[in-house]
């Protein structure tokens, strides 16, 4: 099971409203399209952001209560919907499309800030679109939401340190290697080191402490929506459990979660509750 921060928000699952299920499935399949342009194949950094100009494009057209174009009908015709029906706030959609650019760019990133300014386009505005959809949008539980989707955006990459760099990718900050007297040369499928394993725990405790910061807004959304929140904010604290059990030998090994992490998830989610 992958913890990306799309994997992870309420895909139409039992626990979504059934009224809401359309327009959550909407936003997922756009995201998730949008995601494999900028990512799967093997097509050419032009070509990628060819496609994701067309896509934005007939995002645009169904903003505006137009139809799309024919190529991905599948994914604007129910979003057109989705967006008509539930107002749905553009520039957040917009925010994913500039994300999966700067992905196909491939652009290394320099601090923590840096990583948090791509998160903040590439996966706080899924947590927004869905506090939009269920009628919630003060302050306190927007940076919450930022928080928890930062976070597993983080543990995504964490989680993934080995097949991102078999793909070039690199999402662990300059400033993080620096800091355990490491280069960017030293991060690589396989590798292992006292140094690499000290940096590795540090990215999982800066995710856990965002994800600590941003929880107490499943206490906080009533019904079935904060139950399933709970679940995703234990899914991605158990991969950091995982990574922590490893020693955070996670360039040599790809952690993952398995049946027998759905009990205790689930406890954890009912400690929460009895907490709140």
């Amino acid at each position: 099971m992958s913890v990306g921060h799309y994997e992870n928000f309420p895909v139409a699952s039992v626990l979504c409203p059934p009224a809401l299920r359309p327009a959550v499935a909407a936003i997922y399949h756009f995201a998730r399209t949008a995601d494999d342009i900028a990512d799967e194949g093997a097509a050419s950094p032009a070509q990628r952001l060819a496609d994701l100009a067309a896509y934005r494009a007939d995002l645009r057209a169904v903003l505006q209560g137009r139809a799309a174009g024919p190529r991905w009908a599948a994914v604007f015709h129910p979003l057109r919907e989705a967006a008509a029906r539930h107002r749905l706030p553009g520039p957040l959609l917009e925010d994913l499309l500039d994300a999966f650019e700067q992905d196909a760019r491939n652009p290394v990133y320099r601090d923590r800030a840096a990583l948090l300014d791509y998160c903040r386009r590439s996966a706080n505005p899924v947590g927004r679109l869905l506090l939009h959809l269920y009628g919630i949008d003060d302050d306190a539980s927007l940076r919450r939401a930022d928080a928890i989707c930062s976070a597993l955006q983080l543990i995504n990459f964490w989680q993934d340190l080995q097949p991102d760099l078999a793909r070039g990718r690199h999402y662990v900050p300059d400033a993080d290697l620096q800091a355990h007297g490491l280069q960017r040369t030293d991060l690589a499928p396989g590798a292992d080191s006292p140094a690499l394993r000290a940096l590795v725990q540090a990215l999982c405790d800066w995710a856990r402490g965002l994800m600590d910061s941003g929880a107490p807004l499943a206490l906080h959304i009533p019904g079935r929506a904060g139950w399933e929140l709970r679940l995703v904010v234990q899914g991605g604290l158990r991969i950091l459990d995982r990574i922590e059990r490893m020693d955070h030998a996670a360039l040599t090994h790809r952690p993952t979660l398995a049946a027998v992490d759905g009990p205790v998830m689930l406890v954890r989610a009912l400690r929460m509750r009895r907490a709140a």
